[in-house]
């Protein structure tokens, strides 16, 4: 779950990109920062700190990208159909099988009654017409029903736990390109800025206050900058490309630019979303509603200790007479017992595979949602202690020195070195909210949210 942001570009960043780069992260940091109170049952969400437009264009935020990617994204159009699909097995399951129609022809020689050999009925000497329809055991096929409504429940919960990835993958493509799109605006931003402190250099220099490197040191920064900003161009195209493809539109397809998110919760309470993972995790009820089909499906393989019947019912014709009809009753012997004992250990077993892997399932929740937790609660604490300590230290320090250098007491590396710190900071502020960030993505994913 870490960043994938470089700090390639920042470090070549002047002293006056600081100026309005400070002013514009000031407002959203300090509302990231309060506090807040978190919700009794789930101690994740906040609400944002400014409501965000009606029906903001694709791109702005997570809400709207999570409804175009239900119901666009194809892998989750497949799980979704075939989550019906599971659904729609559950009306035949107990049904009774097709009837059996059968045709005898008796005497088709006709060697009792003379004449030549024929398979036309009515023409031999007697033809028979009998429907046979089989009956499962009693209980049988309400068991088989149940099964299939049980493995139908599965399926709809595996349905959720494939919306909570998609989601996720969602909100992870975005926090990249939200990333990306705030690095090329303050790297856009300061190659501006920078451009006025060449300017500024060149004057002090043609009044003999710097020497002629500190200009050309300014424009090597400029060029510098400019091969940085290509990059952040680059990875910001490629953020917006992996975005549009699991949102199944063209790479190129056009982004609004993303909004601030909501702000991050001050703590999460580790306890609290174990329980709730495992209260809401789908992967969990699909565990849960395997194990209920494997039970189910052992007590059908039970009751298949039990004979099936069959009824028919047999239509007489002879030829030249009066027809008659005949009632049939079939019983099926279970004296295969070696085979069926082996099905009902087949089932046991399955239904302690099935309870295992609930178990398994909880364990790795458990872990994967400590790790999460574990990394948010350090990037939050990096973010405090950035905030707090480094981010004021950098900028009195950045103020400093360009007072040294109006009056002459420092040279411009000083100045441009005092940047290179505060943009850093700058740097790993946003590095940490976005680990923050995706660590709370994954602590969504794992205890059953989603937008």
């Amino acid at each position: 779950m870490t960043s994938s942001l470089t700090r390639t570009g920042p470090r070549h960043l002047c002293a006056t990109v600081l100026i309005a780069a400070l002013t514009f992260s000031g407002a959203a940091a300090h509302a990231q920062d309060d506090p807040g109170s978190l919700p009794p049952s789930f101690p994740v969400a906040t609400p944002a700190a400014a409501s965000l437009p009606a029906s903001p264009a694709l791109g702005a935020d997570i809400a709207g990208l999570l409804e175009h990617a239900r119901a666009s994204n194809h892998g989750f159009a497949a799980q979704r159909a075939e989550t019906a699909a599971a659904r729609e097995r559950t009306d035949s399951a107990g049904a009774l099988p097709d009837p059996n129609v059968q045709v005898e022809l008796m005497d088709f020689t006709n060697q009792m009654r003379g004449g030549g050999t024929t398979l036309v009925p009515g023409r031999v000497g007697e033809t028979r017409y009998r429907i046979i329809q089989a009956l499962p055991g009693w209980g049988k096929r309400d068991l088989q029903t149940r099964t299939a409504t049980a493995k139908a429940d599965q399926a709809a919960a595996g349905l959720d736990a494939a919306w909570l990835d998609l989601a996720a993958a969602v909100k992870n493509a975005w926090l990249r390109y939200y990333a990306a799109d705030r690095e090329a605006a303050l790297a856009r931003e300061s190659l501006a800025l920078l451009g006025g402190l060449e300017e500024a250099t060149l004057a002090r220099y043609r009044q003999g206050l710097v020497p002629q490197q500190a200009v050309l040191r300014a424009q090597r920064e400029i060029t510098t900058q400019r091969i940085a900003q290509v990059g952040i161009e680059q990875r910001r195209r490629s953020a917006a490309a992996a975005l549009n493809g699991i949102l199944a539109r063209s790479p190129d397809a056009p982004l609004a630019a993303p909004a601030e998110p909501p702000a991050l919760p001050s703590a999460l309470d580790l306890p609290a979303l174990i329980a709730r993972a495992r209260a809401a995790n789908p992967a969990i009820m699909a565990d849960e509603r395997g194990i209920e089909a494997a039970q189910l499906e052992r007590e059908r393989t039970f009751a298949d200790r039990y004979p099936d019947y069959s009824v028919g019912l047999t239509n007489n014709r002879p030829r030249g007479e009066d027809q008659s009809w005949d009632v049939m009753f079939e019983v099926m012997i279970p004296l295969q017992q070696s085979a069926r004992r082996a099905r009902e250990r087949e089932a046991a077993q399955m239904l302690t595979a099935a309870d295992a892997r609930r178990e398994a399932t909880a364990s790795r929740l458990d872990g994967e949602l400590g790790t999460a937790w574990s990394m948010f609660t350090s990037a939050q604490e990096t973010r405090r202690l950035i905030r707090g300590t480094l981010l004021p230290q950098a900028q009195a320090t950045r103020d400093t020195t360009r007072a040294a250098f109006e009056t002459g007491r420092v040279d411009f590396d000083a100045v441009l070195e005092a940047e290179r710190q505060l943009v850093d900071t700058r740097s790993s502020l946003l590095q940490a909210d976005t680990e923050a960030r995706t660590a709370l993505f994954e602590i969504e994913k794992l205890v059953g949210d989603a937008l």
